[in-house]
């Protein structure tokens, strides 16, 4: 479980989350969606410690975050652009995760046959395509078998057969009980993949609830319409 409590975040004199509260439980696949600069991003990192609340608690299965980020090695994560050192073939990287992780893989393998990155491990992070980097970013998230995963807009740059295995592969991860958070601009990708939605706008959280009862209340048939009106709504009330 994910429990977030009255989390607020400035960088400088911009409030990016204003007093954030929600619970995600376990074994929910969850997608986040709202604006550009709305606070999905930050709100991702606030929860993996990559950046620090000004207040509020954060707890990950009942642990509040700290220091010594244990914590992390129950979630794995896969950001929108991946920062890998350039000189690193694919292998090395690998295996300098396991060992600064030191744990060791339980799909690793598998996931390479599944996102065909074989042909790939001995080539330098430089020379991947943008996609190929997604897979192997895909590959990291997972392949330690961790109980809560991330997904920061996954399927950007893949190509059709790529983003169609990566679907399957969070489809058997929900299958297994996992927590999966996905932030995704592609509404029938979320569709697809998640089953509650959190909708986060100015910082703020709007919706959070299962996609079944957002399309009955909005009286719409796809999610893309229902945030939309969400959207206009917000607009509306701002500019009265």
């Amino acid at each position: 479980m994910i429990e977030i409590q009255s989390v607020k975040k400035n960088f400088g004199d911009l409030s990016v989350l204003k007093g954030m509260s929600l619970e995600i439980p376990k074994g929910q696949a969850t997608g986040i969606v709202g604006p550009n600069g709305a606070g999905k991003t930050t709100l991702i990192k606030t929860i993996l410690g990559l950046v620090k609340a000004d207040s509020g608690v954060i707890k990950v299965n009942g642990n509040e975050l700290d220091s010594d980020g244990l914590y992390r090695k129950d979630i794995g994560y896969m950001p929108q652009v991946a920062r890998y050192p350039e000189n690193m073939k694919v292998q090395e990287l690998l295996d300098f995760i396991k060992g600064l992780r030191d744990q060791d893989p339980v799909y690793e393998q598998e996931l390479i046959d599944q996102f065909n990155l074989r042909p790939e491990l001995e080539k330098p992070l430089r020379t991947l395509s943008g996609g190929n980097r997604q897979k192997v970013g895909a590959t990291l998230a997972m392949m330690f078998n961790p109980d809560i995963l991330f997904f920061d807009e996954p399927t950007a740059g893949l190509d059709p057969r790529s983003s169609h295995k990566f679907k399957q592969r969070v489809q058997a991860e929900k299958k297994n009980g996992k927590t999966v958070i996905i932030t995704s601009h592609i509404m029938s990708e979320l569709e697809q993949l998640v089953d509650h939605v959190i909708f986060i706008l100015d910082g703020k959280i709007r919706y959070y609830g299962s996609m079944d009862d957002l399309l009955k209340e909005s009286n719409e048939e796809r999610l893309e319409a229902a945030i939309a009106g969400m959207m206009d709504s917000d607009t509306e009330e701002v500019a009265a």
